[in-house]
């Protein structure tokens, strides 16, 4: 049951962070109020929230994709009695997400 219920969290946090992507993408530029009275800055001719919110929502899906494969190999080692913990992919999603934030935070830094 724990095995399940970590799969189901993994995949609430993979559709979180794709939507968090989809926002990105879809709601920073409209709100732009630079490019909307036409003045010129640093990001004209620049689609980087367009860039970045699509790089979020592939880093989301990739994140579904790990989390199914844990799953099963937890699954399988479980039932053949041979399960080990392993935090190479907790650690290399936080690290991916911690570098997310630093660049949405560098992004929105440079806007101002």
């Amino acid at each position: 049951m724990a095995n399940e219920r970590t799969f189901l969290s993994w995949i609430r946090t993979s559709i979180a962070i794709m939507a968090f992507g989809f926002v990105v993408e879809k709601f920073i530029i409209p709100f732009d109020h630079n490019r909307i009275r036409g003045s010129q800055d640093l990001y004209d001719g620049c689609n980087c929230s367009l860039y970045f919110g699509v790089f979020v929502v592939f880093l989301g899906g990739i994140v579904g994709f790990l989390s199914t494969y844990r799953f099963l190999k937890t699954e399988r080692e479980i039932m053949e009695d041979t399960y080990h913990p392993s935090f190479i992919t907790d650690i290399l999603v936080a690290i991916v997400l911690s570098s997310i934030g630093m660049l949405l935070a560098i992004y929105l830094i440079n806007r101002c």
